[in-house]
């Protein structure tokens, strides 16, 4: 049932001509259109069928005067009907649907009157009584309202009257029956119809007043149910801050406990490294001596000499004394004295190489070294000496943990911190380029895991395949970097290792300047670039003026929008997380209400992310993964400029 705005007290039925007060009316018209137009339709086929069934009454009543009354038939009669239909499938049939149908109904009851002046006597009789269906059909079929059922019907009347007195010479008494009739016919199915209209508009309009009721009910029942719902969500917000207060008591209390234990390791580390730098100094004043004399004297000595072997003896040991040394030092944090700008896929490409890696694969001939490492990768800054020791003993590790063999994966990425990643080590957001060394091994079990970067903590035989120094030496080498390192393992499934290192922009030594060629230049278009990381602001505006922009930089999206509300940008550079604030996705939504052709490309530490998607269904043009280079950003911001 359809409602409308007037109040119930304004509904007013008039009797005649049938028809409701105010706006009412138009919403029974279209309700009785609606609840109508199967039944027309059916009509129609009903009416056609009927007609044309009738045809072979013309054949045996009168087939003298059987082609005039078929042509009657099928030139007029079922040409109107079957139009009327065919109209009943156009938009404009609901506007026009009376005069259409009380326009069909006059056709038949014409076509029947002139059936009945066309057949002879006494067969004409027969015809009388089409007249009378017609009056049924009309008043009460065909769904034609009183008002034009009536019209319509009297119209046919008036017609029989016309062509029985003045075209034919109808006899008095036949006259005067047929009237009674088709008065009588026609009075009573003006009775029919106004009473089945009658209580159609009633029955509509007491469903229509009991909707409004029932509205009035529902609208209580709604505003009780709100406060109910009001007081309960008061009850559950209540409830949710005593959950949470007591949430974050205990996240406080797990964090207080974790700080202690990281500061006592901390402690731990730094006292044991404390011993081993002084240890180390005084055994580097004796090694140097077991080094260097047996040296000396194997100057001196002829090949042939029994001592020259005890010498070599005494110099390997002596060595391999040092190198424990070494170790010590860089636990001791001491080791690190050379900063160089280095890039670390070549410095795996050399250690891949080098003699100690083929030892330990022939110690180990069941495991295979993979790498996957990618191209132009950022440089880093530190010593190749502990970088590579590094590297050594993360592949030895690896390569003593699979002792039926396998595969040991190194891996090498650019990638920028959005957020600080926590895991073993606590990750702060910035760019670094991770090492990640994997292997299917036997994997550590949770027990151990916490302690494999203890000095001297080994599952080995100590003298044999280890000192217990290894991890140590790692730990104290990606710290001395200003690095971090992560560990996953699982028993049986296998270890991963992951360190991240600071990068630096600067170029390696024997390296060219990059020359910057047409292909990224700009043409002083202006730069919108929005990051909450002063670094990452500056890098990219810096990058974007070498290359010819006109460049604006804002911390936040906040910003970014005041100031896209006054000005214009040829292009947005978006970080798509920024805290505290909305996002880049946000602010890309509020800039597109004033700017809604506006050019943007997303730039991003993590991985294609939802939200990034989103932005991109939304026009924004490239996805942009720091840290930056001069060649990513640039054909970035050339390809969406001349999107």
């Amino acid at each position: 049932m359809e409602n409308i705005s007037a109040p119930q007290n304004t509904i007013k039925l008039i009797w005649f001509p049938l028809a409701f007060s105010g706006d009412f009316e138009k919403v029974f018209q279209k309700y009785y259109f609606q609840d109508s137009l199967r039944h027309v339709r059916i009509a129609l086929v009903v009416g056609l069928f009927f007609y044309g069934i009738f045809g072979f009454l013309d054949a045996f009543l009168v087939p003298e005067a059987k082609h005039k009354l078929w042509f009657i038939r099928s030139a007029v009669l079922l040409p109107s009907i079957s139009g009327t239909y065919i109209f009943t499938y156009s938009k404009h049939f609901q506007k026009h649907m009376q005069p259409a149908l009380a326009l069909a109904v006059l056709v038949a009851g014409l076509g029947i009157i002139s059936m009945i002046l066309i057949a002879p006597f006494p067969a004409s009789y027969s015809y009388y009584a089409g007249l009378i269906l017609v009056f049924i059909y009309g008043y009460t079929f065909v769904k034609l309202r009183f008002l034009w059922a009536t019209v319509t019907g009297w119209m046919i009347v008036i017609a029989y009257e016309f062509a029985a007195i003045w075209l034919s010479s109808t006899p008095i008494p036949t006259l005067v029956n047929n009237n009674f009739f088709f008065l009588s016919g026609n009075v009573l199915g003006m009775i029919a119809c106004y009473s089945i209209e009658y209580y159609l508009r009633r029955d509509f309009m007491q469903a229509h007043l009991l909707e409004v009721e029932k509205k009035k009910v529902s609208e209580v029942n709604l505003d009780l149910e709100y406060r109910v719902q009001e007081r309960t969500a008061q009850l559950v917000d209540t409830n949710q801050e005593l959950t949470q207060e007591i949430v974050d008591r205990k996240r406080a209390e797990k964090d207080q406990r974790q700080l202690e234990v990281q500061l006592r390791k901390s402690q731990k580390m730094e006292a044991i490294g404390t011993l081993a730098g002084g240890v180390a100094h005084d055994l580097n004043n004796i090694l140097s001596g077991i080094v260097s004399y047996p040296e000396l004297l194997l100057m001196d000595v002829p090949p042939e000499s029994p001592l020259r072997q005890p010498l070599l003896t005494i110099q390997e040991s002596g060595q391999k004394a040092a190198a424990i040394v070494q170790d010590l030092l860089t636990l001791a944090r001491r080791g690190v004295s050379v900063t160089e700008i280095m890039n670390l896929n070549q410095l795996i490409d050399q250690y891949l190489n080098s003699p100690e890696n083929r030892k330990i694969l022939e110690y180990h001939p069941g495991v295979k070294v993979k790498t996957n490492l990618q191209t132009k990768i950022f440089n880093i800054l530190g010593s190749p000496v502990h970088l590579s020791k590094t590297i050594m003993n993360l592949v030895s590790n690896a390569a003593e943990a699979m002792p039926s063999g396998g595969a040991i994966q190194i891996t090498t990425e650019n990638q920028y911190i959005d957020s600080p990643i926590k895991g073993y080590d606590t990750v702060e957001e910035g760019d670094y380029v991770k090492l990640t060394v994997s292997d299917n091994g036997v994997g550590i079990s949770p027990e151990d895991i916490d302690q494999i970067f203890e000095p001297f903590y080994t599952k080995k035989t100590m003298g044999r395949s280890g000192t217990g120094l290894g991890m140590a030496v790692v730990w104290g080498t990606v710290k001395d970097h200003g690095g971090y390192i992560d560990v996953q393992s699982e028993l049986g499934e296998g270890s991963t290792f992951t360190l991240y290192f600071p990068i630096t922009r600067k170029k390696l030594p024997a390296e060219k300047p990059d020359i910057l060629t047409d292909i990224y230049m700009g043409k002083g278009e202006s730069i919108l670039v929005v990051d909450d990381v002063k670094q990452q602001r500056e890098i990219a505006s810096r990058m974007l003026k070498k290359l010819g922009y006109n460049v604006l930089s804002v911390p936040s999206g906040e910003e970014a929008v005041i100031y896209m509300q006054e000005n214009t940008a040829d292009l947005l550079v978006l970080d798509m997380i920024m805290n505290p604030g909305i996002d880049g996705l946000e602010t890309f939504k509020k800039i597109l209400k004033f700017h809604p052709r506006q050019k943007a490309i997303i730039a991003s530490g993590f991985s294609e992310s939802r939200q990034v998607k989103a932005a991109q269904k939304m026009g924004a043009g490239s996805y942009l993964k720091k840290p930056y280079s001069f060649e990513k950003i640039g054909l970035a911001v050339k390809a969406e400029l001349e999107r």
